[in-house]
């Protein structure tokens, strides 16, 4: 008895028997134990305690889960959850649910399911804009053409689509904390406004997006091939850490519809993800030995990060970089001197707005070749600054990049001849009225005979090539279209140069197979150029030469065992994680 007595008043063995200790009929046992009528209150607790004697010896983890689950202990986290979702800082009372109870009313659901939908869009988009970094520099360049001024709208698109996903990530993180403690859910007015903006915010910019800068999609795509197996690892982590969350609720919940609803759709999604990897395609998933050399980087329009584009500065950083190629475009002056420019105009790149102010929007053909070399074609890349690198520039090349001037094609041609560089370049036809809009291609093939050895040349343009093929043989005949081999060889075609949205395994196989090699423009970024050097293509187009010649090899390659033994091992251990809390909640 005495033995009994001791047990009574101690927390453990009021646990385990099964009393709570906070009802009225264990406080009075407990404020009686000590009067003269204890011995019978014992005799009474024999009685209770019988059936569960074994318990105080084998009910251990039992006693574990109540103590896990006593909520009173975490009321200093729980009062900080609620109040940073809820904002009720001042007025906190616990709002716990019961078991049976639903986690919060029709209106509160809607906006936690409001919340999961910003979540995943606010994620898509960021990811989607995130691996459109690649053409960041044509995003805002466009913008500048049609806005008049050039402001950096890619980057500032990117910082706003992160602070929005960080914003719906900490609610939706705060939201699940909610629930994990069983906590009702109350979401302040001023974060539903947060979430209806996010979610506003993530829809607009994705239709605007697509529509004008609809390709990018593409680019979503192709990173899939090389971040799905990794995103599959983080998707099945996710839904790992939701089980407890789920199990908790599922538990709790008497309606026997709403838990296989519930039941449901978690073991849908998990399941979806668990079988994902055997749908999943990577050509960086590949078996050692089989991957082919690097491919030959093209520097784009030189070296645009470390110098102004289409400069002699820009070109010799190029070669400087390690390129094996120089990129360019051709314009023929008024006077029939070809010259290096991009654009229809002069506007982006000189000083045309100092120089010739009545003029900005003239074509760059109607100019003549001294009004050309009047202007400064470097000043801009330093006040601009497109890549966000002219300060890492040194003094000395900062100055040499402010005073270059429009580059000609025969001053080009001769530095590739000198470091003994291939040369591709893209042969814009004069306009209308211009003294050698008819004999641009001859004009342009006269440069090239006098000035580097043509076989250094890929002669891409598509005008006339039978009469270019007839006039300068040497020349390596390109197309900048993806033909049916039969056409490709008809035409003596050796290269193709494509679009990098067009990277196929199999197209450049199947063109590799007959001699002709694949150059894929621009890519800058690594994970792009890794997926192309795994897809096997023999040369790329970049901005960023000095970044991909330091890659010994592409990011995330691996071998099929490798891959296999990552998602075999993540979902093992996702499902015995998943039984054990469910299992706990049971």
């Amino acid at each position: 008895m005495v033995h009994l007595y001791w047990l009574l008043k101690q927390p453990i063995t009021v646990a385990s028997c099964g009393w709570n200790s906070g009802s009225r009929t264990s406080r009075s046992l407990l404020q009686k134990d000590r009067s003269r009528e204890g011995l019978k209150y014992v005799q009474v607790c024999v009685r209770y305690m019988a059936p569960t004697l074994s318990q105080l010896q084998l009910g251990q983890p039992r006693c574990l889960r109540c103590k896990l689950l006593q909520r009173y202990k975490h009321e200093p986290f729980v009062r900080c959850l609620t109040g940073l979702y809820s904002c009720q800082w001042r007025r906190y009372g616990r709002k716990s649910t019961q078991p049976g109870d639903c986690c919060c009313n029709k209106l509160e659901g809607a906006c936690f399911v409001l919340l999961v939908v910003a979540f995943f869009l606010t994620l898509v988009f960021l990811y989607f804009w995130g691996q459109a970094k690649n053409d960041y520099n044509d995003f805002d360049w466009f913008n500048f053409e049609n806005l008049g001024f050039w402001f950096p709208w890619s980057v500032v698109l990117l910082v706003i689509a992160a602070g929005f996903f960080i914003y719906i990530t900490v609610l939706t993180l705060l939201a699940v904390c909610l629930l994990s403690e069983g906590q009702k859910l109350y979401l302040h007015w001023s974060h539903k406004i947060g979430i209806l903006v996010s979610l506003t915010f993530s829809i607009v910019a994705t239709a605007v997006l697509s529509d004008l800068w609809g390709k990018e999609w593409t680019t979503l795509l192709l990173s899939l091939q090389v971040t799905a197996p990794f995103l599959h690892v983080g998707g099945v982590l996710l839904m790992t850490a939701l089980a407890w969350p789920v199990a908790f609720h599922l538990f709790r919940i008497n309606h026997i519809g709403r838990r296989v609803l519930i039941m449901g759709v978690y073991l849908t999604i998990l399941f979806a993800l668990y079988l994902l990897p055997l749908g999943l395609y990577s050509p960086c998933i590949k078996e050692e030995g089989t991957l082919g050399p690097a491919p030959a980087l093209i520097g784009h329009r030189g070296a645009p990060m470390l110098a102004p584009e289409n400069t002699l500065m820009s070109f010799m950083k190029a070669v400087e970089s390690g390129s094996d190629g120089l990129e360019t475009d051709v314009t023929i002056s008024f006077d029939g001197v070809p010259f290096l420019m991009h654009d229809r105009t002069l506007r982006r790149t000189t000083n045309i707005l100092e120089v010739f102010p009545d003029r900005a929007d003239t074509p760059a053909a109607m100019f003549t070749w001294a009004e050309l070399k009047s202007l400064n074609a470097g000043a801009w890349f330093l006040s601009h600054n497109p890549f966000g690198t002219a300060g890492s520039l040194g003094a000395e090349d900062q100055e040499r990049a402010g005073n270059q001037s429009i580059c000609s094609l025969q001053a080009f041609l001769q530095l590739a001849a000198q470091t003994d560089r291939l040369v591709i370049f893209d042969l814009y036809r004069p306009p209308e009225y211009h003294p050698y809009r008819d004999m641009w291609i001859h004009r342009t093939l006269e440069v090239i005979q006098s000035s580097i050895n043509s076989s250094q040349v890929l002669w891409l343009p598509s005008h006339f090539r039978d009469l270019v093929q007839l006039t300068d043989p040497d020349l390596q005949q390109t197309s900048g279209s993806r033909l049916p081999v039969e056409e490709l060889q008809s035409g003596h075609i050796v290269k193709l140069n494509l679009e990098y949205s067009n990277m196929s395994p199999e197209l450049i196989s199947e063109y590799a197979a007959v001699n002709i090699t694949t150059n894929l423009y621009v890519i800058s970024q690594p994970w792009l150029y890794s997926l192309a050097w795994c897809s096997g293509v023999q040369s790329v187009t970049t901005n960023t030469p000095q970044l991909l010649r330091t890659m010994s090899s592409p990011l995330f390659l691996m071998s099929p065992d490798e891959f296999n033994l990552m998602w075999i091992l993540t979902d093992l251990m996702s499902l015995v994680l998943i039984l054990i809390i469910f299992v706990f909640h049971w």
